[in-house]
Order: C-alpha cells, then structure tokens, then sequence
C-alpha cells in the first residue's frame, strides 16, 4: 500500500491561486508514483481561529471541525502544504490549521510548494519551517519555489509549470519518499 500523501492548499482567500498550484502538483506526484496522492483543502474545514479550550495535545476535542481536520491529518502519512507569502510570513489559515492538532502531526514528513512574487514564497516556508518542527514533522530541506506565479498561468488559468519546477518537485518527492519510509514506524498507523 501506497503511502497517503496529503497536498494541503494552504491559502483561503477569494481569489487564490492556490488551488490550480496543487492541483498540478497533485498530478506530477500520482505521476511520481512513490504515494497516494491527496488534494486536501483548508477553505474546506472552516476552520475559525483556535477556539478548542483544551490544548491539542490532549486530543480532547469539542468542535465537529476540529474532529474533522484532526481526522484529515491523521490519515496522512506526508504532507505538502501548497503555500503562498503574506508580509514575508505564511498565510494566516495555514498557521491556525497546524496549530489545530498536535499529535496527529507527530512524526512525518513534509514538503513545500510555496509561490508568490520574486521571492516565490521562500520567506514564507522558513518560518513554517520553525513552526512544523515544533509539531515533529520532519521538513524536507528540497522544495518547490514558484517565483512570478501569476506569468506561470495560461490563458484559463491554470498552473504552467517548467522544467526547473518539475526538476525540483522530483527531488522533492523523492527525499520525502525516503523520509515517510524512515518516519513511519514512529506513528500508528492509520486505520
């Protein structure tokens, strides 16, 4: 059985970009082969600022949306978060979701996606990078930078990738295969 591979559309925002992003990584990482590929979007959850009284790691929750992404999470056994750069920083609905649940995280791998003007989200992904650490996920120092996204869209728009972007979603994908196989003694597994 495949590892499950969770592709998180991180932006919530009317208007994002970010859905036509995952959707061609959800294609290039079924192509890849290595996992079963998962198109999870955060807008789906509703998600409101925390508002569980008990802390995450209690796994005591009252709210059917915190069941439900704790649920989601579990499941996976990676994780790329699709992401785009607000203020340098990652969006707003990406640091309240990883701040949801905490054991579910516990002992996996994860990538990123990120895009956005020049910098192509990389700001943004080094300070997820200090918050996922915290939740003992392994991040994947490979990534996927989309800088200028918006000149990557064709005329319906949809995500155009190139060939410095697929060479580096195989790299990617290839350490977080790597890394999933070595975490996956650490966490149940899933039923």
């Amino acid at each position: 059985m495949k590892p499950n591979l969770h592709i998180v559309i991180a932006s919530t925002r009317p208007g994002r970009i970010g859905p036509t992003v995952a959707k061609w990584f959800h294609d290039f990482a079924r192509q890849h082969g290595h996992f079963a590929a998962h198109l999870v979007d955060l807008a789906d959850f509703k998600l409101p600022v925390y508002d569980e009284p008990r802390h995450p790691a209690t796994q005591q929750y009252e709210h059917a949306h915190t069941r439900a992404w704790a649920a989601s999470v579990a499941q996976a056994d990676a994780f790329v978060f699709v992401t785009p750069e607000y203020n340098c920083f990652p969006p707003p609905s990406l640091v309240n979701a990883l701040n949801y649940v905490y054991r579910e995280w516990n002992h996996k791998a994860c990538g990123f996606v990120s895009y956005g003007g020049v910098s192509g989200g990389l700001r943004a992904v080094q300070a997820a990078k200090q918050l996922v650490t915290t939740l003992k996920l392994m991040p994947m120092i490979e990534g996927v930078a989309v800088p200028m996204v918006e000149q990557l869209l064709d005329e319906q728009g949809a995500f155009v990738s190139n060939r410095l972007i697929d060479h580096s979603a195989k790299q990617m994908l290839g350490e977080l295969a790597k890394w999933t196989g070595a975490l996956a003694s650490l966490h149940p597994r899933r039923n």
